[in-house]
C-alpha cells in the first residue's frame, strides 16, 4: 500500500531526515520518501499499518502530520 501524508513544520533538510527516520522505524513500512518541497511524505506499507501510527511517528519526531 502507499500513503501519502502532509507535513507541516519542516524547514530543511535535517528535517526531512528526521522525518524519514521516524517514518522507516515503524514497523511494516518497506520505503519513505519525504518531500520538503511538497511538505509531505510517501510511505510505502504493508496491510497491518495505519495511517495513525503514520501520523503518531511524524508527531512524535516534532512535526504535525495534516
Amino acid at each position: 500500500m502507499k500513503t501519502t501524508i502532509k507535513i507541516d513544520g519542516m524547514s530543511c533538510d535535517h528535517c526531512v531526515a528526521h522525518v524519514t527516520k521516524a517514518l522507516k522505524e515503524t514497523a511494516g513500512v518497506s520505503s519513505v520518501k519525504v518531500s520538503l518541497k511538497e511538505k509531505n511524505a510517501l510511505v510505502v506499507h504493508d496491510d497491518s499499518v495505519n495511517i495513525e501510527s503514520l501520523k503518531a511517528a511524524i508527531t512524535e519526531a516534532g512535526y504535525q502530520a495534516l
